[in-house]
């Protein structure tokens, strides 16, 4: 067998979670506000309140966020919506879209069914899986939802960033 052939039936893990990783970084080291959209099932815990058409936006900035993990497997933090304090968890091939909620920028990934991988297992070594496609973005519109910890406030829908129109979502395939 060749190197070439021993590549292809090696399965990868998915770029997912680092990508969301460097993402958020970018957004933090940039002044931005990371947002995740998130397609909510049975297997992500969020205030069920807070999700409009299946979908919810988590602001998940420092300032927003206390204990954030961005795991291989799930993105957990605690937050508060309406005041109230929430563990989060979010299974990371749940997360749909990360972007800068000042100027839309960033980067959206088809929505994939997950094994049952328990959360804590966060940060756990993955095992398996195959390639995973993403899909880049000119700018993302945040479907409605809560922001997540926003002290003592409820939930506000992204804002459109000053002086244009509300960014929307391209995919370029």
């Amino acid at each position: 067998m060749t190197i070439h052939d021993n590549d292809e039936a090696r399965e990868f893990p998915s770029t997912r979670p680092y990508l969301i990783r460097a993402l958020h970084e970018w957004c933090t080291d940039n002044g931005f506000t990371p947002y995740l959209v998130v397609r909510v099932n049975e297997s992500v815990r969020v205030p069920r309140e807070y999700v409009s058409d299946g979908e919810i936006v988590l602001n998940t900035s420092y300032d927003a966020t206390s204990s954030l993990q961005l795991g291989n497997d799930f993105v957990e933090f605690k937050a508060r919506f309406g005041g109230r304090p929430h563990d989060i968890i979010v299974p990371v091939r749940r997360v749909v879209a990360i972007y800068a909620r000042e100027n839309g920028q960033g980067m959206a990934f088809p929505l994939e069914e997950e094994p049952q991988v328990q959360p804590g297992a966060a940060l756990a070594p993955r095992t398996g899986g195959g390639r995973r496609g993403v899909t880049p973005l000119q700018s993302v519109d945040g479907p409605g939802g809560g922001d997540a910890g926003e002290p003592d406030e409820g939930p506000r829908p992204p804002q459109p960033p000053a002086g244009g129109p509300r960014p929307s979502l391209k995919r370029i395939k």
